[in-house]
């Protein structure tokens, strides 16, 4: 991995997926800090050492572990996972990690059975039909015959296939996700799918979920086909009749998320440390709560928008100020543990998304230990519920306890469960995601632009280009490299 040659000055010049980046090896000796130990934060530290085995490197985290939302735990034989328990092997990032990682052989897919998921309508779980893709069918007859929607409904829907494409849809507008479908669809397209399926990925308000930040694909099939069911239909056939959620796609580890954490933060680590601010002083001085400053050539920023502006606001008032303009919704999930006997439903399927306008406790509800294998001992269930988001902050704000008893009722009424849960573990993230609104595109490149005039800082994480984690994965590794060559100019 390093050419020796007999000049003085020895480059080091290494290929990616993205792109080349040559380092010259006199640069090593430089300090680089990466604020923030989550996901984006440790790929990026990653990544850095992966260039610069010999970089002086430190990662500052706030909270006693690494990881941020991406915690598993164990306890009586379950396996929780506190934050997300999964990520889409589509987008490759976090799958090319975890191999140069040495994790390849601890990668697991979903379990091979019941590979479907229900939605509730007037108090029932009702399975989403199949080759039902996030707001529209790419397959007729189970379309036809789902009682999801009303007649109505779906009459409505199927003027998708008359009604012509919108004047702006040139690929660069943006609309709300809500405006998209109710135009195309219709309001019960958006109430009874659209917004559980889509709007839940994100806990976002449909009404300022920005489509061409979150599924461009859609606006380009209005663009590209005029219809969505026509498109849809056409990519079903191109794929020689695959459609639907594509359950394979999903995968997780053996013993959870957290353990692609451990194999991560193998440089210089600093737990309980909060920085409280940054001024441009040799370099970079990061103040923390608790030490003499750090002086740092380069600093990744691998924190929640809201909180780099407030440590950018001294540096760059204007890029401070376009950080703001990102809001951010809270979150709590529930990991409830109960005896197979007690729950009443088949549970043939990966869990059940919860409409507004159902006006439930919860956003919906993952079958744990039926989607990954290992998750519960046998005669076991665990069950994984979700609160809060942009339309329920009510829910959040509530006590745990008071939280937990609510969404209790809901699954005694929703899967038949007759007894108390063994436990019930409550894990509240606030203001964990970012709200991609309507013009998101439009803010990101503006903080970019500004971030261009410091090129020895770099952001990272999950309010920019992608919430999920390998799009987090790809924005701290993108950040890492971004260091690389700014330092190496």
């Amino acid at each position: 991995m390093h050419p020796r040659g007999s000049s003085d000055r020895v480059v080091q010049s290494m290929t990616f997926a993205r792109r080349t980046v040559v380092c010259p090896r006199d640069s090593l000796v430089r300090r680089v800090v990466v604020i923030g130990g989550g996901i984006s934060g440790l790929a990026a530290a990653n990544r850095l050492l992966e260039l610069h085995p010999a970089l002086h490197l430190t990662l500052l985290e706030a909270s006693g572990r690494l990881g941020g939302t991406l915690h598993t735990e164990e306890r009586d034989g379950f396996l929780l996972e506190r934050g997300p328990d999964s990520f889409i092997s589509e987008k490759p990032e976090a799958v090319a990690l975890a191999k140069r990682l040495g994790l390849e052989s601890r990668l697991i897919e979903t379990n091979s059975e019941h590979r479907r998921s229900f939605i509730v309508r007037g108090g029932r779980l009702r399975p989403v039909p199949e080759g039902f893709q996030l707001m529209a069918p790419s397959r007729i007859w189970p379309f036809l015959t789902s009682d999801i929607f009303s007649v109505r409904g779906k009459a409505r829907m199927a003027a998708d296939l008359v009604l012509p494409r919108r004047d702006a849809a040139n690929g660069v507008a943006d609309e709300s996700l809500a405006s998209f479908v109710r135009r195309r669809l219709g309001r019960e397209a958006l109430e009874r799918m659209a917004q559980p399926m889509v709007g839940g990925i994100y806990t976002a308000d449909p009404e300022r979920l920005s489509l061409r930040a979150t599924l461009p694909r859609f606006l380009d099939m209005e663009r590209e086909h005029r219809s969505l069911i026509l498109a849809m239909l056409r990519k079903t056939r191109a794929a020689s009749g695959t459609s639907g959620a594509r359950y394979s796609l999903f995968l997780s580890f053996d013993r959870g998320m957290e353990v692609l954490v451990r194999a991560l933060g193998k440089c210089e680590v600093r737990l309980n440390t909060r920085v409280v601010a940054i001024e441009r002083e040799r370099g970079f001085k990061i103040k923390t709560q608790k030490e003499e400053p750090i002086f740092a050539d380069a600093i990744c920023l691998a924190v929640p928008a809201y909180v780099a502006a407030l440590l950018l606001s001294n540096i760059n008032p204007a890029l401070a100020s376009q950080l703001t303009r990102i809001n951010y919704a809270s979150t709590a999930t529930i990991n409830f543990a109960y005896h197979r006997d007690a729950i009443k439903h088949p549970l043939d399927g990966f869990g059940f998304v919860v409409p507004y306008v159902e006006r439930r406790s919860l956003i919906a509800c993952t079958f744990s230990s039926v989607k990954f294998p290992g998750r519960a001992p046998e005669n076991h269930v665990l069950l994984r519920a979700f609160v809060g988001g942009a339309l329920q902050p009510d829910m959040f704000a509530l006590e745990e306890s008071d939280m937990s008893g609510r969404v209790e009722t809901d699954l005694r009424e929703l899967l038949g469960v007759t007894s108390k849960p063994l436990f019930a573990e409550v894990s509240k993230w606030k203001n964990s995601m970012p709200q991609y609104e309507v013009g998101h595109l439009d803010r990101v490149a503006a903080i970019e632009s500004e971030l261009a005039q410091l090129p020895n800082l770099q952001l990272a994480g999950n309010a920019y280009r992608g919430a999920g984690i390998p799009d987090c994965i790809r924005s701290g590794e993108t950040a890492a490299e971004g260091l690389i060559n700014s330092l190496t100019a």
